[in-house]
């Protein structure tokens, strides 16, 4: 028998890479997508089960999984305010890894930010930190916090101010080396296979995987 998986964040930029990468992986039978509408492609292996995330502990009760895979996350823009995007980033994230393992998960990987810190000044920071901070306090037996810097790949949605970043990025990525590194843009189909890489690694705890941790250094 394979492994089985449960992602929550399916159709976001990482989350719709690492759907990708989970169903052409052998080690995994089946991957269970959690979302709030239909993904729009079809896989023998993917189950999608649409939730709301309000009552998420509910919809997802009698779900098994080995391991558990969130990229829930959203911008202020998109939520139209601090408390809805804390809602997402902090709330929803913290609530499908309690949920998780409730129903059997014991390693969960979650996609966080650079720079993550609940003490920090600037909002997006501290509401990754203190997501970080309540996730840990799960007794996963591996827990693996991806921190990468600006994420690269083709969006659904357009971002204006991102993609001029992305821009600057590929021009100023070469130059970044040694400690600056960890400030490099990364792509996401890098950050969803450094999820899988680990969660499927030997390692148990809790890991805090630095952006400039996260290619494969194998390839």
């Amino acid at each position: 028998m394979g492994k089985s998986a449960i992602i929550a964040g399916a159709s976001g930029l990482t989350g719709s890479e690492l759907v990708r990468l989970l169903l052409a992986d052998e080690r995994y039978d089946s991957v269970t997508a959690v979302v709030r509408s239909p993904l729009g492609i079809e896989d023998k292996k993917l189950i999608q089960k649409l939730v709301d995330f309000e009552h998420l502990e509910e919809d997802i009760k009698g779900v098994k999984a080995d391991h558990a895979f969130c990229c829930l996350g959203t911008t202020i823009r998109k939520a139209g305010s601090k408390e809805r995007q804390y809602r997402t980033d902090h709330d929803y994230v913290t609530g499908f890894a309690s949920s998780a393992h409730r129903e059997g998960v014991t390693r969960f990987a979650v996609v966080s930010s650079s720079g993550a810190n609940s003490r920090s000044a600037n909002f997006y920071l501290r509401t990754k930190g203190e997501m970080e901070d309540d996730l840990k306090k799960i007794p996963f037996e591996g827990l693996f916090i991806m921190r990468p810097s600006l994420l690269m790949g083709q969006r659904r949605e357009f971002r204006l101010g991102e993609m001029a970043a992305k821009g600057i990025m590929k021009v100023i990525n070469p130059l970044l080396a040694g400690r600056l590194k960890r400030y490099r843009g990364i792509y996401a189909s890098e950050v969803a296979g450094a999820m899988i890489r680990y969660i499927n690694s030997e390692k148990a705890g809790i890991n805090t995987i630095e952006s400039e941790m996260i290619p494969d250094q194998h390839n």
